[in-house]
């Protein structure tokens, strides 16, 4: 005799997501993994929904990466209290965004990788240009500035990082301590000098330092 068939299991809607949880949980990904490891198809396996769904709150990755800028900067970005003096307002400013980034440098992959920006963050990107203009600069010049602001704040941060990953992953010398150490005098006298204390001199942070002189060097070309 036959036996019935079970009874077929019905799939069913997946559970109903919100774009806060899309993001959310985006950003624990991020943090802990990297942008790399953030996919549609891995966000929608630990939210327990399906790609289909999450494309109802985001049309794609760019657009959540976008999402996730301005989560950051709504949570993280202050806007300082700015000094009067035009030259000031541009250094607390940059630095402000500079304190802001090196917090979560994963930011500055996304935004260096691409176009994107946060617009919470233009409001630090205008009081810049407009303290350059106040300085002297022409608009056209104040945003080449800004630029060369911008690279600084992001190569110092790129850079910071990748020495800190580096020196967390082991004991041993790195290449540019082993090199250092074998300098030769003769040849290079000024580096042989500082040779033993190269690595805690460039380890020290001197970003204010730079950055004094960066727009110290912008505004003597008015």
């Amino acid at each position: 005799m036959p036996q019935p068939s079970a009874p077929r299991k019905t799939l069913g809607r997946p559970p109903r997501i919100s774009r806060e949880e899309v993001v959310k949980t985006a950003r624990r990904i991020v943090d802990a993994e990297g942008v790399d490891r953030l996919t549609m198809r891995r966000l929608a396996t630990e939210i327990g929904s399906t790609p289909m769904a999450l494309y109802h709150h985001v049309r794609d990755k760019e657009e959540l990466l976008v999402l996730l800028l301005d989560d950051y900067a709504a949570r993280t970005l202050h806007r300082p209290e700015l000094p009067a003096q035009p030259r000031e307002r541009v250094v607390v400013a940059a630095a402000a965004i500079h304190e802001a980034l090196a917090a979560c440098p994963w930011i500055v992959e996304v935004l260096t990788a691409d176009d994107l920006m946060s617009t919470s963050a233009l409001w630090f990107v205008e009081q810049i240009v407009d303290g350059l203009v106040e300085c002297g600069l022409t608009p056209e010049r104040a945003v080449h500035g800004y630029r060369a602001i911008w690279y600084y704040t992001a190569g110092e941060i790129v850079v910071r990082t990748a020495a800190t990953r580096r020196r967390a992953a082991g004991d041993r010398d790195t290449y540019r301590e082993r090199v250092f150490a074998d300098i030769d005098p003769g040849e290079l006298p000024r580096l042989a000098e500082v040779a033993e204390r190269w690595a805690p001199l460039t380890a020290e942070n001197t970003y204010l330092d730079g950055l004094r002189a960066l727009v110290d060097g912008l505004l003597a070309t008015r």
